[in-house]
């Protein structure tokens, strides 16, 4: 064969791998397989499957298939930036859905800054960022901590506060916001207690004596739980050890759903709380249909559906809804469509991207039950809009975000300057 003909016919089979790969849209799924937020993140990673699974049933986007692409960042901070330079430049997927943990999320953002990439991270956070590339399906503070605070404070009548968490950025930075705002509400310092423990902590007897004991000066005393990952378990069966009730110190938790408590023994928990804008129990028609397709997609009846799960399908369903409004699946396009687009959620309200990146969402008060489900106690009336930069920091309160009008994540209204990321 000529040589000639043989560059034509590489040349060819070339263009038609090309072809072949254009046929799909790559989509990157960065979730915790293994490690301490295996626990949590595992069912993300199945949920995103989930989505496009039924996508693709759908005829998926563009009249493309949608491809995942799953990589494990196994818990290790560094290794998620690692995996989500992979995914953009090696494997070239068009959107990411993942992250858990806030470090993790810190850890991958200059990596999709750089490469002009495109993350939904679906959990809860302390605020205090906004990024261009990141679109926020989770709470932020005013639509999760405040209001907790305030249902403790106004609705049990707490008087002395224990704000323990896991140490590292989501639970310190929440915590400093708290400490703000319970001290705007009149909480003195002493009747505060702040406390963190490392990821995995299992030795939690000390830990919870303190906690008693900080709660037997007879005045109301509630716990705020950012305790995150598998130290969950080990925390609360302490609890019930040391037979701490929740009409005695009450936990609301940030970062316990269904899914964690799907492994503990649920019975000395009855009562304690928990703080997010989705519960499984909640009984609306979108909600039943979603937990209906989640069992018949994992074939397993007693797996739960939890409050990260529902932000992560709004957020896939945003995404679907731009990449078909932009007609194209190109992230820097996408990011441009997504503000002011808005879909169901599963409570039967609106959740719409805002100019911050953020999503409009409801707020809920769970009590455990001793099916490891949650009787709603309270309720917001309607939607709360995400804040990106807390009112109760002085340093941010004068801080907005908006994408839209001042293309710029941190502009500073005094000083009318954006600082750091812009369009």
């Amino acid at each position: 064969m000529k040589l000639k003909t043989i560059l034509t016919a590489a040349a060819l089979g070339a263009a038609s791998f090309a072809a072949q790969a254009a046929d799909t849209i790559k989509v990157g799924v960065l979730h915790s397989l293994s490690g301490t937020m295996a626990i949590s993140e595992t069912t993300l990673k199945d949920t995103v499957l989930m989505m496009i699974e039924e996508q693709n049933k759908k005829g998926g986007v563009l009249g493309k298939k949608l491809e995942p692409v799953v990589v494990d960042p196994a818990s290790n901070w560094p290794l998620f930036a690692e995996k989500a330079e992979q995914l953009l430049v090696k494997d070239k997927v068009s959107v990411v859905f993942g992250c858990w943990t806030s470090v993790s999320r810190k850890s991958v953002l200059p990596v999709f800054e750089k490469n002009n990439g495109l993350l939904f991270y679906p959990v809860q956070y302390e605020g205090e960022e906004s990024s261009k590339n990141v679109f926020y399906t989770g709470a932020a503070p005013n639509q999760q901590a405040i209001p907790a605070v305030d249902y403790l404070m106004n609705e049990v009548k707490v008087k002395r506060w224990v704000l323990e968490g896991t140490d590292y950025v989501y639970p310190r930075t929440t915590n400093k916001i708290l400490e703000a705002y319970l001290k705007s509400k009149g909480v003195a310092e002493a009747d505060i207690m702040v406390n963190y423990t490392p990821f995995g902590f299992s030795d939690w007897q000390s830990e919870v004596s303190k906690i008693k004991a900080f709660g037997s000066a007879g005045k109301k005393t509630a716990v705020v739980s950012t305790i995150n990952g598998d130290a969950n378990v080990p925390f609360y069966k302490e609890l019930g050890n040391q037979k701490i009730s929740a009409e005695d110190i009450p936990v609301v938790a940030f970062s316990v759903g269904e899914e964690e408590l799907a492994g503990l023994d649920t019975k000395p928990l009855v009562g304690h709380l928990a703080a997010w804008n989705y519960f499984q129990s909640i009984d609306t028609p979108a909600n039943k249909a979603a937990i209906a397709d989640w069992h018949k997609f994992i074939k397993n009846d007693k797996r739960t559906f939890n409050d990260p799960m529902e932000a992560t399908v709004i957020g896939f369903k945003l995404w679907v809804k731009a990449v078909e409004k932009a007609k194209t699946a190109d992230a820097a396009k996408v990011i441009d469509t997504l503000p002011g687009l808005e879909t169901p959620n599963l409570t039967g309200g609106i959740a719409k991207v805002l100019p911050n990146h953020h999503i409009t969402k409801p707020v809920y008060i769970g009590e455990v039950r001793e099916d490891g489900q949650f009787d709603i106690v309270w309720q917001t009336k309607g939607t709360v809009p995400g804040d990106a930069w807390s009112d109760f920091l002085p340093e941010s309160k004068k801080i907005e975000a908006d994408w839209v009008t001042l293309k710029c994540g941190n502009y500073n209204k005094e000083t009318k300057q954006c600082s750091g990321q812009k369009y």
